[in-house]
């Protein structure tokens, strides 16, 4: 089996994946008109899709308030600061300073306008 997609309930779907899109390379895959306003968005690799969505049946989680290690999504960098920067300067809020691990990889979390933390990553060695 592979995963699909992961979904997550927000507060402003359509504007979270217009910037996700506009800052992350992200495209719209799908999207579904009416109350729920679901955004399916690709990476640019077209391998991992999230589902933007806003579900009144269930609570919007406080994802501003979700430690970086609880929760996040994980982009791929080729410069961890520079892309850190350019985030910041589009809306996004500081949620730690660009570290290197022991193993070498180079990472920071910021947190997207809607408090969902995002991680910029540069492994040392790929995952897959």
């Amino acid at each position: 089996m592979t995963i699909e997609h992961l979904a997550f309930n927000v507060a402003d779907p359509v504007a979270m994946a217009a910037w996700y899109c506009q800052h992350l390379g992200m495209r719209i895959a799908r999207k579904v008109e009416g109350p729920t306003h679901t955004h399916f968005l690709a990476d640019a690799a077209g391998r991992t899709v999230l589902e933007l969505y806003h579900q009144t049946k269930a609570p919007i989680p406080a994802y501003g308030s979700m430690d970086p290690f609880v929760f996040h999504i994980a982009f791929r960098a080729d410069d961890v600061a520079a892309q850190r920067q350019r985030l910041l300067a589009a809306g996004a809020g500081s949620a730690g300073e660009v570290t290197t691990t022991e193993s070498g990889d180079v990472m920071t979390f910021l947190r997207d306008p809607w408090g969902v933390c995002i991680q910029l990553v540069k492994r040392a060695e790929a995952l897959v």
